[in-house]
């Protein structure tokens, strides 16, 4: 399975990587250089990707005098690039007080198909994505208690999406201390 991911990853970095050399010649840039993925082995398995040790609340104000907005996220990045492969930011909305949650994905994504949340084996949320920009492509929902419930007692979130060639990519993100953070953000 963690080949899979690799290969999945890979294959997805070298379409990403493909578009960038594009912009890049577009603007006279230098580009880097697409490489082909190797074929996995374990080591790269080890190292192609990397989520940060659990969810991260941070907390921002407009002002001394305004009240702080807090919002947790986890992500996932490819550890040779740096690139984000996955974001998953979480805050509460002002103004309904309800949990959003705001995914940002890679370039290079079958934007027809969107992105699916899904808590260890419960049922899939489909997610249509809203608009890409130089970062990558971007996807939110209101999360619905039975939602918030799972992501609460579960194990693992799953983010699946489809690349250009229609490949299904699915990275997992634990969700041992996602409890422990959204109490700090309500």
């Amino acid at each position: 399975m963690q080949s899979r991911f690799v290969a999945l990853a890979a294959a997805l970095l070298l379409s990403t990587s493909a578009a960038s050399a594009q912009q890049g010649a577009k603007k006279n840039a230098p580009a880097p250089a697409a490489q082909p993925a190797p074929a996995p082995t374990q080591a790269q398995a080890d190292g192609a990707a990397a989520q940060q040790p659990g969810w991260i609340v941070r907390c921002t104000s407009v002002s001394r005098d305004a009240p702080l907005e807090c919002a947790m996220e986890q992500n996932a990045v490819l550890t040779k690039t740096g690139q984000t492969i996955v974001l998953v930011n979480i805050r509460i909305a002002p103004d309904t007080r309800t949990p959003v949650a705001l995914l940002q994905l890679p370039l290079g994504l079958n934007l027809p198909v969107g992105a699916k949340l899904q808590v260890d084996e419960g049922k899939t949320v489909d997610l249509q994505i809203q608009t890409c920009e130089n970062r990558g492509c971007y996807a939110s929902t209101p999360i619905a208690a039975d939602l918030l419930g799972a992501l609460r007692s579960g194990k693992q979130l799953k983010v699946s999406f489809q690349n250009m060639a229609k490949e299904t990519i699915a990275i997992p993100m634990p969700l041992g201390d996602f409890a422990a953070a959204y109490d700090k953000i309500k």
